[in-house]
């Protein structure tokens, strides 16, 4: 992964913004995350939770280093297909990066799809703990009943919890279940508040129009399977892919397996894998919507670029 130095002078420059380019997968955050770190003398950090894994690169529409402007880019490739990753974890290591570079006098840039990891490094985010008897329990009984009937208990426990994950995102539920049954407390307050860790933070958000953007997301799920997603899968299968607790629920990577292992014709892993990915940028878009902080550019206005500066702190 590029990377650059980072090591804080002695005496840090003046405050230096956080900003993070927010929205639906394929909304162009990407190129406007660029356009920002080469204006602002930044750097992009990672926020999409599946782009920390190596080899996960077509299905997730990992930027290659060419395209990359020669600007660092960070978090990206830092793990095995295998390896769990919690937003606990995630949060600490990218607030490590951004304090860096911040420190150093570069800003740091965030952009991904991941709502609960931006809001993990921006907002004031404690996590509580765990507990591995409690864990391993909850997973235990995951396996026997099903994500559903966990899921049913969690309605009649946490039913504002419940409504903010889906009903087959079995590692979530136990998460919240267990975190409801160590603390006494609902899982919905220990989710992150709308307060800033650091006030010299900005979230831009690109708006797009539904039509636009569903017709982006075809394109671009029809562009993976041209780019040898399928190849990917079956190699990554091979790494480990199915046995990975978080690598393993990527949409596209599942739908692709189920392929491979005759279960669904290639058409049907490609039209699962476009009414997956227009379903999770309905959800990515909701939940955005509810922040008040977000300032929105349209992603078809030439002036984007400098709409998006202005809102930065300076």
């Amino acid at each position: 992964m590029p990377t650059s130095p980072i090591e804080a002078p002695e005496e840090p420059p003046g405050r230096v913004p956080i900003v993070a380019v927010v929205g639906a997968t394929a909304s162009g955050k990407t190129g406007l995350s660029l356009d920002l770190a080469e204006r602002l003398g930044g750097e992009v950090v990672n926020t999409d939770a599946m782009q920390v894994y190596r080899g996960m690169d077509v299905g997730t529409a990992k930027l290659p280093p060419d395209q990359r402007r020669g600007i660092p880019h960070h978090l990206l490739d830092l793990l095995s297909v295998r390896d769990p990753l919690t937003v606990a974890e995630f949060q600490a290591r990218a607030r490590d990066v951004a304090g860096r570079l911040r420190a150093s006098g570069r800003v740091p840039v965030l952009v991904g799809g991941s709502a609960l990891y931006t809001r993990a490094i921006l907002d004031r985010f404690e996590f509580p703990g765990t507990d591995e008897a409690v864990r391993a329990r909850l997973e235990a009984e995951l396996a026997e009943v099903g994500p559903l009937r966990l899921h049913e208990r969690l309605a009649t426990r946490d039913p504002e919890a419940a409504a903010r994950i889906i009903p087959e995102n079995g590692r979530r539920t136990v998460r919240a279940l267990e975190v409801i049954e160590i603390t006494g407390r609902p899982f919905t307050a220990s989710l992150p508040r709308l307060e800033y860790a650091d006030a010299a933070s900005v979230q831009v958000g690109m708006d797009i129009d539904r039509p636009t953007l569903d017709a982006r997301i075809e394109q671009r799920v029809d562009q993976m399977f041209e780019d040898g997603f399928v190849a990917e899968v079956e190699r990554l299968l091979g790494e480990g892919l199915a046995e990975g607790r978080t690598a393993g629920r990527a949409i596209g990577y599942r739908e692709v397996a189920a392929h491979l292992a005759g279960e669904l014709s290639l058409e049907e892993a490609r039209e699962r894998t476009v009414v997956a990915t227009r379903r999770f940028a309905r959800r990515q878009d909701s939940w955005f919507r509810k922040d008040p902080r977000i300032v929105w550019v349209a992603h078809d206005d030439p002036g984007r670029v400098e709409k998006a500066l202005a809102a930065v702190p300076r």
